[in-house]
């Protein structure tokens, strides 16, 4: 197996592909991410972002490539250790069954807590729903709360399995898909704040995102991505550029730096007319 390309890397991607029905939507993609450090991944739609972390989380198999988590390739990790080594929080949750909010954020410990009495893990789930501010509706039916309560649920979910999990792994993944696509700007932050704490305590994050200015402002290590590939990495202020932006969103957009700490912000100029070229 290839040495991580960040020294103590927790979980190392390399020559990442995945091919499905004839179409190549991730290809020779390298990524480490490292405990403490968040990592955001942006991109056009399209672009192969969810299919990259689905990859790196082991929800898809990759066509090529292969993922290590500690070392240890991810495909002979079993199940229920690697439940208390990363959380994910998907994109798309659906749930079929009448959970109420509390049944579904207790998913996230109860899996993986057992050992823990059964009062700390209530608990727990409590504190998870309190931090991401749904304890009030703990009562409420799943199914009918808002896209964004129901992602803040979601939240609180992968949040009590990171800390159920935290007894049994010393370290650990958190995996956000697109998790402030539904929320307004107060909770937007306020998750995002959450996983940049999550990160301190010496977690390895990475998060999909769409907002290049959130993107810019929470990320430690910013990847790029366009057509598949990684086509960047790095520290935001060193990452991005006009032409790469303009390249990868086909939009033309004026980079300026804010006041300290310097960091970049984007302003869109102009929709081209054809975004296919």
């Amino acid at each position: 197996m290839s040495e991580p390309l960040t020294q103590n890397a927790l979980v190392c991607a390399q020559g990442l592909g995945f091919t499905t029905g004839g179409k190549t939507l991730v290809r020779d993609a390298t990524l480490d991410l490292a405990p403490g450090s968040t990592t955001i991944l942006i991109g056009p739609n399209g672009a192969g972002k969810s299919t990259l972390l689905k990859l790196m989380t082991g929800e898809v198999r990759a066509s090529a490539g292969h993922v290590a988590i500690d070392g240890e390739a991810l495909t002979a990790i079993p199940a229920w250790r690697l439940a208390c080594q990363r959380a994910v929080m998907a994109q798309h949750a659906r749930l079929v069954f009448p959970f109420s909010v509390y049944e579904v954020a207790s998913l996230g410990v109860d899996g993986i807590g057992r050992a823990m009495p059964r009062t700390r893990r209530d608990a727990l789930v409590g504190e998870c729903l309190a931090a991401a501010g749904v304890l009030d509706l703990a009562a409420r039916p799943y199914q009918t709360l808002s896209g964004g309560e129901q992602q803040r649920v979601q939240f609180a979910r992968t949040l009590g399995q990171i800390e159920a999990g935290r007894s049994i792994a010393e370290r650990q993944a958190l995996f956000l898909d697109e998790p402030i696509a539904s929320l307004d700007l107060c909770h937007q932050l306020a998750l995002l704040d959450m996983a940049r704490a999550i990160a301190a305590r010496g977690v390895a994050v990475l998060i999909v995102l769409h907002d290049l200015n959130l993107a810019v402002t929470y990320a430690d290590h910013l990847v790029v991505m366009d057509r598949g590939a990684i086509i960047a990495q790095g520290a935001p202020a060193q990452t991005l550029d006009d032409a790469l932006l303009r390249q990868v969103f086909r939009v033309d957009l004026s980079l300026s730096r804010a006041p300290a700490p310097g960091l970049p912000f984007l302003l869109p100029q102009q929709h081209r007319a054809n975004p296919a070229a």
